[in-house]
């Protein structure tokens, strides 16, 4: 089996299957995959928890046995080095006190700095370009002070509707922080009627159209309900076309598809790394600002951190701002959050995004390869994208029967996913540490979880 072929997914898995001589539902095509997968050392490199430990009562006969874990969406594994880090960190802390600081592997006045080249080849862009700070919404807040310069006839802000709730309040409370009107001046785009997701064209064609009222176009990398993958460089280059500013929220992007940030002239983006980062919960957050404004676009609001690292301890309360996004640093990056973030960046740096997305490719078609073909999921629609350019890892599957028995049914068989009322459940393949196996028990539990809440003729 060849990762990098070009063959559709599903071709692949029926000339696994005939090779094998057996069905191409059946677990031997999955175990033949994770035997030529060359990523599977990946998993190596992380804690994944066992069915025994999760808090529901799970029914597999041996609660020793890894869970199925299809949440990296949300919450990322742990990277095995996190502990031996943190352990350190706390040691340097213990025996050395204030010296941490500018001493050992991993000083703490400037810890954040080493590992940004690393972030930035994840999301294809320049070391200078990227910088870890806050979390998410603290950073879009502080991106759209800059990039946000309404006038009265430019004044809006295009984003996707049913974007991630903590973005429509970030945009929205932008406007009004402007003095303008959401009502007015932030335009939400949505599919056309019967449609789970945005075309592209018509995207393109929203911008085209109402571009020279629009200020920024914010849209999200991967929409997180739908797992909708935008076009990114076309999104910019319309933007740009109208004279609009353009950035992205990039939470289910980073980590989970090939970015080039740098490359499409984007202007600006932010994203969490507790999800495909796998930084740990809340952990220390990204933001880009592209070259292209080091010397143009300068921060709203000013800390200590944005101060030249060479005299920032001269503390003459004469600022000497770092060019970029570097300036828009606000205070001294915990130590204990920078951490598990390179513990997990050490790990993308023994791979490439390139390779990880031709797996999430062929990871991801399997599931839905699986889950059209299973007689057992009559109830299961799925609303995420089937063309794999135009969707990430994650796959929204939509239930036609009540949602919450099944994914507690799931949940008592050693399944982590995420369930979104009414009756979506969200399931992420991770390429990094997720295998083919992996898919194939989900979809076998989720035929039984299926089966077990139905209700019975004598109910």
């Amino acid at each position: 089996m060849d990762s990098s072929s070009d063959s559709p997914p599903s071709e692949i898995f029926e000339c696994v299957a005939a090779t094998l001589g057996c069905a191409p539902t059946s677990r031997d095509v999955a175990a033949y995959l994770d035997q030529h997968d060359e990523l599977r050392h990946m998993r190596d490199e992380f804690l994944v928890p066992k069915i025994s430990d999760l808090p529901p009562s799970a029914t597999s006969p041996d609660g020793t046995e890894e869970c199925i874990y299809l949440v990296g969406n949300s919450l990322g594994l742990q990277p095995k080095k996190t502990r031996q880090y943190v352990g350190e960190e706390l040691d340097k802390w213990a025996q050395t006190g204030v010296h941490g600081h500018t001493e050992g592997s991993r000083p703490w006045a400037w810890a954040e700095n080493n590992i940004e080249e690393l972030m930035a080849n994840v999301v294809g862009a320049k070391a200078e370009e990227v910088a870890l700070m806050n979390g998410l919404t603290v950073n879009l807040h502080l991106l759209l002070l800059s990039f946000y310069r309404p006038t009265a006839t430019r004044h809006k802000i295009l984003l996707e509707d049913k974007a991630f709730p903590s973005d429509h309040y970030a945009v929205e409370s932008q406007v009004r922080l402007r003095g303008f009107d959401p009502q007015q001046s932030v335009l939400l785009m949505t599919p056309r009627p019967g449609e789970e997701t945005l075309r592209t064209q018509d995207i393109l064609d929203l911008i085209e159209r109402e571009g020279d009222s629009v200020a920024v176009v914010m849209f999200s990398g991967v929409q997180y309900y739908t797992g909708q993958l935008f076009d990114m460089a076309a999104i910019t280059e319309a933007g740009h076309r109208k004279g609009c500013f353009v950035g992205f929220d990039l939470a289910h992007a980073a980590g989970n598809a090939e970015l080039k940030l740098h490359d499409w002239g984007v202007d600006f983006a932010c994203w969490c790394s507790y999800k495909y980062l796998n930084s740990g919960a809340g952990g220390i957050a990204g933001a880009f600002i592209h070259q292209k404004h080091q010397h143009t676009v300068r921060p709203a609001l000013l800390g200590w951190w944005g101060h030249d690292l060479k005299t920032r301890f001269k503390m003459n309360n004469v600022m000497e701002l770092q060019p970029g996004v570097s300036g828009f640093r606000l205070s001294n990056q915990p130590i204990l959050l920078v951490c598990p973030l390179q513990a997990s960046l050490e790990v993308f740096s023994k791979t490439s995004m390139r390779a990880l997305r031709r797996k999430s490719i062929l990871l991801t078609g399997y599931l839905e390869f699986l889950l059209q073909r299973d007689a057992a999921c009559p109830d299961v629609s799925i609303i995420t994208p089937s063309d794999p350019q135009q969707r990430g890892c994650q796959l929204s599957l939509r239930f036609s029967v009540p949602i919450r028995p099944v994914f507690q049914e799931l949940e008592r068989r050693g399944v982590a996913c995420d369930m979104r009322e009414p009756s979506v459940l969200r399931v992420a393949p991770v390429p990094l540490y997720n295998s083919f196996s992996d898919v194939h028990r989900f979809v076998e539990a989720l035929g039984a979880a299926l089966a077990s809440s139905r209700p019975t003729a004598h109910d």
